[in-house]
């Protein structure tokens, strides 16, 4: 394991790696973790789910933004717990998945899936955010920007602000929030202020046929599906907590407005548009300098702080599939495969394809994760099982395991219809509990 060298400027390459951080950099209070993530959700990415319960689901714009936002604020709920062990120990969230599937289960397993979840996501919102930096130049400066460069240049800007670590988050954090703010706002207006193809406030609004129940249950599901893979990654940022409560709250606050807005942005955007991407949109229903440039520079910023924390989160999980590796040289790795995937569009096009087969194994392993900490541990992150940690001695949770492919499969054969997200994690977690109490 690595350690953290003496500073020689104001921000510093990160080198705490799987071991604790001192109680001396644990100064980040609640407020700090709301603006990250509130800075983190609002991006091009976190737009297709609420986009797609519109064009794929056929719900109204109103429906939609519920159904999302039901399923995502669970989800937010059991991330922003799962905070504790990083706030109380500084340990990273792969190294404290260890106490709840195993060492080798969360080595071999829980890791890996991380890793390629961040991947994922990093790549999906590097080619959303690489369509509106194209479009959004041409649109201001009447210049083309070559697709493929673009999106390997921004890639590998946003790898390399995540090896610097988490001190880029925080500075970063306090220059973007104030712009994405305004690029909200200015995006809201040009809602209000334009109809888009005959399409206009006052008409999306006064939409309110009743939901198809199945269609709301599912896009819910996808949108918890898509972000309670979290539990495996919120202590990486709340191990510079000033406690468990100001880690939580901030967490979850910032999530939980920050994703709002999101699904209000994407979900009328699909309403009134019958696509995806706000910022594209709103920047083609005006001609404003001052209104494209904010938008721009929203969507620029969107993407950078979204792509720092999956670079971020993605680097730890691998550190902890091959610790040998450091945090630099696994942030290095990650980063690299990172711009790589970068370069293949059909990431976003099959987007729901790839959020749901992600799923399969993201929704059983949180459950086991979300049912051991909060059920069987009752939150609790003990001194004892930090050093069970060090000692290696709790090798693979075995009635965890068999839960995970009880869910997985459940997962897999459920037809959308039954909202296989909410019914796999359920199922899996009360599956747990079961073989757990058999075992003993």
């Amino acid at each position: 394991m690595s350690t953290l060298s003496k500073q020689t400027s104001s921000i510093q390459i990160e080198r705490y790696g799987l071991e604790s951080v001192p109680e001396k950099l644990r100064t980040t209070s609640w407020y700090e973790y709301a603006m990250i993530q509130m800075t983190v959700s609002v991006n091009a990415g976190n737009f297709l789910v609420p986009a797609l319960a519109v064009l794929e689901g056929g719900l109204s714009f109103v429906w939609a933004v519920l159904s999302t936002i039901l399923g995502a604020t669970i989800a937010f709920l059991f991330v922003s717990y799962l905070s504790f062990p990083g706030a109380r120990r500084g340990i990273p969230s792969q190294y404290a998945v260890r106490s709840f599937v195993g060492f080798k289960g969360a080595q071999y397993f829980a890791s890996p899936v991380r890793t390629i979840t961040s991947l994922y996501w990093f790549a999906v919102q590097t080619i959303g955010g690489t369509y509106m930096v194209v479009e959004l130049i041409k649109r201001a400066f009447n210049f083309h920007l070559p697709f493929l460069p673009t999106a390997l240049v921004l890639a590998a800007v946003m790898a390399a602000l995540a090896l610097v670590g988490f001190d880029a988050v925080k500075k970063v954090t306090k220059y973007f929030l104030p712009l994405l703010f305004a690029g909200g706002v200015a995006m809201f207006f040009v809602y209000f202020t334009t109809s888009v193809e005959g399409n206009s406030y006052s008409s999306i609004i006064s939409m309110n046929e009743k939901p198809d129940l199945s269609s709301f249950l599912f896009f819910s599901s996808l949108a918890f599906v898509q972000y309670v893979s979290g539990v495996s990654s919120s202590s990486d940022m709340a191990r510079y907590a000033k406690s468990t409560g100001h880690a939580f709250w901030g967490i979850f606050s910032g999530n939980t407005i920050g994703f709002s807005l999101t699904a209000l942005l994407g979900a009328y955007t699909a309403a009134v548009a019958g696509t995806w991407n706000p910022f594209l949109i709103t920047s083609q229903q005006t001609n404003s300098t001052l209104l494209l440039t904010l938008i721009f520079a929203s969507a620029l910023c969107s993407m950078i702080m979204i792509n720092i924390s999956n670079a971020y989160t993605g680097g730890y999980s691998l550190l902890n599939t091959f610790p040998s590796l450091g945090r630099v040289r696994s942030a290095l790795l990650l980063g690299c495969a990172a711009v790589l995937l970068s370069s293949f569009p059909e990431f976003v096009d099959q987007a729901e394809k790839f959020i749901s087969f992600l799923g399969a194994f993201v929704i059983p392993l949180s459950a086991v994760i979300v049912s051991d900490f909060i059920v069987v541990k009752k939150g609790r992150f003990t001194s004892e099982m930090l050093q069970e940690l060090t000692e290696h001695t709790n090798t693979i949770n075995r009635p965890g395991f068999l839960a995970i492919c009880s869910g997985l499969l459940l997962y897999l054969l459920l037809p959308t219809t039954y909202s296989p997200g909410f019914l796999s994690f359920i199922v899996t977690s009360v599956g747990y509990l079961v073989f757990r109490k058999v075992a003993r």
